[in-house]
């Protein structure tokens, strides 16, 4: 963290220099999105715009684009970035069966899930066949698919956004700062998509600031962007993706399901205090 207060004057103008870029970057598809029609190209362009805002910044400030932290870095901090949201995702449905906010989806929704993504043809499947099949293509393929547009936001709000507020907070409050504005950014699409938007904004917050201490710790650890591409869309397709559709939803109980559910917001607040008191132990 700098102790020079005019350095430190600079770095935050260089922050609001970059969120000031994103809010007008990404206006224009948020516009599009909520009045005009929910079209994945929106979300696709709206998702690069914090890697645009940060190119441009550090254009303004002279600083080259290389200097972001584009190397790999070691595979354990890959593959833990893989293991711990595919977890988290797997943990969340486990409960919500098991309490009976939701069921475990029946051969025909099963079924019906495979002839969705075209699992059909291939000699006849049974619902556990499917429900493999699935699950190996949508971790692999679909999660390498989901990072060419969870780049655009990583290059952004990890690569870029919490190296500068490292230099002027603490881990705690990089990790609060930047889960804050990472929620806010998305507030047109939980007005858009929300059927309870105070109790969807609130978990939603809670989910996506406790995501924010994990990222930080594996980003700061493995001084690398990557893990943070990996685990944002590893998260994305487990919890939109893989985990819903083995999930029969019960009458009055859907606040507990999904990315914005009660359920949710619950188990990965347990993993993000996990993630701040491990990286508060080992003074990251």
């Amino acid at each position: 963290m700098l102790k020079n207060l005019s350095e430190r004057k600079e770095t935050w103008k260089t922050i609001f220099l970059f969120l000031a870029l994103v809010i007008v970057l990404t206006s224009p598809f948020h516009y599009a999105l909520v009045n005009l029609y929910p079209s994945r190209i929106y979300v696709g362009a709206i998702m690069w715009c914090p890697a645009i805002a940060a190119f441009i910044t550090l254009k303004i400030k002279g600083r080259k684009i290389s200097s972001l932290n584009w190397n790999w870095g070691d595979w354990k901090y890959i593959r833990w970035s893989y293991f711990i949201p595919a977890l988290y995702g797997l943990i969340t449905y486990i409960l919500i069966w098991v309490l009976g906010f939701g069921h475990l989806a029946n051969e025909e929704s099963i079924t019906a899930w495979g002839k969705e993504l075209g699992l059909f043809g291939i000699g006849t499947l049974s619902p556990a066949a499917i429900t493999i099949l699935a699950i190996i293509l949508l971790g692999t393929v679909e999660v390498i698919r989901a990072s060419a547009t969870t780049l655009g936001e990583e290059i952004g709000w990890r690569g870029f956004f919490i190296y500068e507020l490292r230099k002027v907070l603490s881990f705690t409050g990089v990790s609060i700062f930047s889960g804050i504005i990472w929620a806010a950014w998305h507030w047109p699409l939980l007005v858009y998509y929300s059927n309870n938007v105070l109790l969807e904004f609130i978990t939603f917050f809670i989910v996506i600031i406790s995501m924010s201490f994990i990222m930080a710790y594996y980003t700061f650890k493995s001084n690398s962007l990557w893990p943070a591409v990996i685990f944002h869309a590893v998260s994305n397709v487990y919890i939109q993706k893989i985990m819903p559709p083995l999930t029969t939803k019960i009458e009055e109980t859907e606040h507990w399901l999904g990315e914005n559910g009660i359920m949710f917001a619950i188990v990965t607040s347990v993993f993000g205090i996990y993630f701040w008191r491990k990286a508060i132990k080992e003074k990251l």
